[in-house]
């Protein structure tokens, strides 16, 4: 009996006793729980956006001229159509933007843009009058009148940019690059010989113009503000200056007693330049990059 009493322990300690290990505190703490670390603002990537603002010009002095072609055509007019006037062009301008940024630093950013944008308003013109007294007939006055307008149907840039982070949101940059734009030229011409009793004896007409698309340069800079995910907004100058447009065109006088006519030619032309103050909104489609991994479980 005690034999079997003995047996009987044995076996209930050997039953027993994993499950007592099981209910001790273990020493080893579970796993913290693992959270992904927040993106950083990082300006990398493509992006695009709208622009608007205004442009006004730079140089916008139209200068036309006139001469004789041949026989019948008074050398007179070749003075009194000779003039320079200011275009004085100017107005809204708006479109939009793409282009790449790489941040090769915590502080440096560098990319290429390209833009487009349309005109309203974006055109000018001037009048001017000059006379000849007295050039070939002592009694005689010559008189002409020149108009000319010139306008910007559009505008557009292709250039690099390269930036300082003022802070991890706050973009300091200066840009340059190709331009080129849709422009207009046009004038006209008229003049008028009196003799010394004021009767009309020869009287001129006729003007010029030209479309073309002009190419030139640009340069400016600005400052772009990362105010939330994915989207960023800048104010920005540009200077651009896109050449001389030139215009020919022919004028025809006639005397008034004879009928007589005579071929003159007319060149107007005018230089394509100013400046542009823009503000724009972009979208980035890459905004965010992912934080360093301290630890990970």
């Amino acid at each position: 009996m005690k034999h079997a009493v003995s047996a009987l322990a044995i076996c209930a300690a050997f039953v027993g006793g994993p499950a007592l290990a099981a209910d001790l505190p273990s020493g080893k703490a579970p796993p913290p729980t693992y959270y992904e670390p927040a993106p950083i603002a990082t300006w990398t990537g493509f992006y695009v956006g709208l622009n608007a603002g205004g442009t006004f010009g730079g140089s916008d002095n139209i200068n036309v001229t006139t001469g004789s072609l041949g026989s019948g055509f008074s050398p007179a007019y070749g003075v009194a159509g000779t003039g320079t006037g200011n275009g004085n062009f100017g107005g809204f301008i708006g479109g939009g933007q793409i282009g790449y940024n790489h941040q090769f630093s915590p502080a440096v950013v560098v990319g290429v843009e390209a833009d487009i944008q349309g005109l309203a308003g974006g055109g000018g013109s001037s009048s001017f009058s000059s006379a000849s007294p007295g050039v070939l007939t002592s009694s005689h006055t010559y008189t002409g009148t020149l108009a000319s307008s010139q306008s910007l149907d559009y505008l557009g840039t292709a250039r690099a940019r390269i930036g300082y982070l003022f802070t991890p949101t706050f973009l300091v940059y200066a840009t340059a690059g190709l331009a080129y734009g849709g422009t207009n030229l046009s004038s006209t011409f008229s003049g008028t010989a009196v003799n010394a009793t004021g009767a009309v004896i020869n009287s001129a007409f006729g003007g010029a113009s030209s479309s073309n698309t002009n190419i030139g340069w640009t340069v400016g800079g600005g400052l772009e503000w990362m105010f939330a995910r994915n989207w960023s907004a800048k104010v920005e100058y540009l200077y651009y200056d896109l050449g001389f447009n030139t215009a020919a065109g022919s004028v025809q006088s006639v005397y008034a007693t004879s009928g007589v006519t005579g071929l003159g030619a007319s060149q107007t032309s005018a230089q394509f330049n100013g400046h542009i103050v823009r503000a724009g909104l972009n979208y980035h489609f890459n905004w965010g990059a992912p934080a360093p991994v301290v630890a990970k479980y």
